[in-house]
């Protein structure tokens, strides 16, 4: 397998930490995503990957995008340690919790849609913190609510063991920790997100754990 990651990428950041707890060894490939106006956005990485961003996982002869399909696409082929509980109801928990994360949080702060706010909206710098901040908080504010009050949370979003929900939390907690968001609302996130990042997997695949990092 090979991975085309950068390291502060939060989707990456999430396939990583599915490698690492399935025991999965893979070749990690740098795509740098701002040197010399974003190394995702060259013709031979667009080639690989048309949507120009990363993830991208190689396996043999296919070629796999957009991090929940990936860790998915690893379930299936590398069932165990399961990333899903066995009961549909409590995959539905789990996957609903990714999902905020992954497409109700992340998208509307991730790095081309902050740079477009600067370079072509021409928004001040404290605008466009302010609008990381917002959608952090509005985001993070729902989902401590439903943390805090479902009894299946435990040490981690379900139970003890980590799942798919684990994967996203993780990631976006060290970027808001980045911008520096006040976490302190959030305390059920921060707990999950800081017993989690003790666990050998999730350690390794932390950002400055990357060859590429800086």
């Amino acid at each position: 397998m090979k991975l085309y990651s950068y390291f502060r990428s939060s989707a990456a950041y999430r396939v990583r930490i599915a490698l690492n707890l399935k025991g999965l060894d893979y070749d990690y490939a740098p795509v740098h995503l701002v040197r010399g106006g974003g190394e995702q956005l060259k013709s031979d990485y667009r080639a690989l990957n048309p949507d120009g961003i990363v993830p991208t996982l190689v396996d043999g002869d296919d070629v796999l995008t957009q991090s929940l399909a990936i860790i998915e696409y690893l379930e299936e082929t590398h069932p165990e340690p399961a990333l899903l509980p066995r009961d549909p109801a409590d995959r539905a928990f789990v996957r609903s919790v990714a999902l905020q994360i992954a497409c109700e949080i992340h998208p509307v702060d991730n790095l081309r849609v902050l740079k477009y706010l600067k370079h072509e909206v021409t928004v001040p710098d404290d605008v466009k913190d302010a609008w990381y901040r917002h959608w952090i908080d509005s985001g993070f504010t729902s989902l401590e609510k439903r943390l805090a009050s479902d009894k299946r949370v435990g040490a981690l979003t379900f139970g003890d063991t980590p799942t798919l929900a684990d994967l996203c939390i993780v990631p976006q907690v060290f970027n808001a920790r980045r911008f520096d968001i006040d976490l302190s609302p959030y305390p059920t996130i921060v707990r999950i997100a800081d017993h989690a990042s003790q666990i050998e997997a999730f350690a390794k695949a932390a950002p400055a754990a990357q060859p590429d990092a800086e």
